[in-house]
């Protein structure tokens, strides 16, 4: 057992019957009445986020997880397959355990989070950023440039992201997976 102020960002729960990733947590101090714990947990079996307030010193029962790099391998329906970078094991995950599967392309490392006690994959996290090629960009219009204007640009996995007007069919560009914006245009 371990208690509100062992939690951190990536910190597995058991909590209601199920089990929880913590995505955000803030330690609030008010100045009248007890210190508390705000929290944004995202179930790890339905993929559902909640946002939770834990009073301080609130006893939490902690899932021990181990990490292994896992290299994404194809998808399958609603299945992703997954190869262990070192056993060369192979697992394959639902899409509600993945936080962007749009933006994975085949090759792409991960991190999987693996209960110790069940031996059952419990989270997926993506690299920070990806690059991928635009396969489809509306044309920009001239004259448009006012103000930051955005086009609609599918990416060579099939995601839909806003643009600047000036990326191009062929354009490498690196991808936020955590909101999955454009951050800049990658030179060869």
């Amino acid at each position: 057992m371990a208690s509100t102020s062992d939690i951190r960002n990536g910190l597995c729960i058991k909590f209601n019957h199920d089990i929880y990733k913590i995505i955000e947590f803030l330690h609030v101090k008010p100045g009248k009445g007890p210190a508390f714990v705000r929290t944004k947990l995202k179930s790890l079996t339905s993929g559902k986020v909640l946002d939770n307030t834990f009073s301080a010193g609130h006893k939490i029962d902690v899932i021990r997880v181990e990490t292994h790099t896992f290299q994404y391998l194809y998808p399958e329906g609603d299945e992703f397959h997954f190869m262990n970078a070192e056993t060369f094991e192979q697992i394959s995950l639902n899409k509600n355990i993945l936080d962007a599967p749009d933006l994975l392309k085949e090759g792409t490392n991960v991190m999987v989070q693996i209960n110790t006690e069940t031996d059952l994959p419990l989270s997926v996290d993506m690299p920070t950023s990806v690059i991928l090629e635009v396969t489809y960009a509306e044309p920009g219009v001239k004259g448009n440039t006012a103000t930051n204007a955005t086009k609609s640009a599918t990416v060579e996995t099939g995601a839909n992201i806003n643009v600047p007007l000036f990326i191009n069919e062929g354009d490498k560009i690196k991808i936020d997976t955590a909101s999955g914006s454009y951050m800049e245009r990658v030179k060869e």
